[in-house]
């Protein structure tokens, strides 16, 4: 298996692990997940950003667009559930992991770079 076909899977595992744990009742959720609502939300949106861009490298702005809008629609569907419940400020939780992973992915290329050279 390549590393690019690694990174595109790893990407798509968290993309639905992320979303069954956002669209289930919150009692069918492993109590290893109940820590601060907004951190999770940082935490997880940093990991999808991060492998997000290590899988696609060159579409920085779709991926991370991508994963606004995503972060956007679970709080929409949240709403709709009628088991949970839907909080921008949970969004505004998803842009700052965004941005960690970003700097993560940018911080890494970097190390990269001046390591190969």
């Amino acid at each position: 298996m390549t590393s690019s076909l690694l990174w595109k899977a790893s990407f798509w595992t968290l993309v639905l692990a992320t979303l069954w744990l956002s669209l289930v009742p919150v009692d069918q959720i492993p109590s290893a997940f109940s820590f601060w609502d907004k951190a999770q939300h940082a935490l997880g949106f940093a990991g999808l950003g991060f492998l997000g861009l290590m899988a696609y490298p060159h579409r920085l702005p779709r991926v991370m667009f991508g994963l606004l809008l995503l972060g956007a629609g679970i709080e929409v569907a949240q709403w709709l559930t009628g088991w949970r419940q839907g909080d921008w400020q949970d969004w505004i939780a998803d842009c700052v992991g965004l941005l960690l992973g970003f700097a993560a992915w940018r911080l890494g290329r970097s190390l990269l770079v001046r390591i190969s050279t």
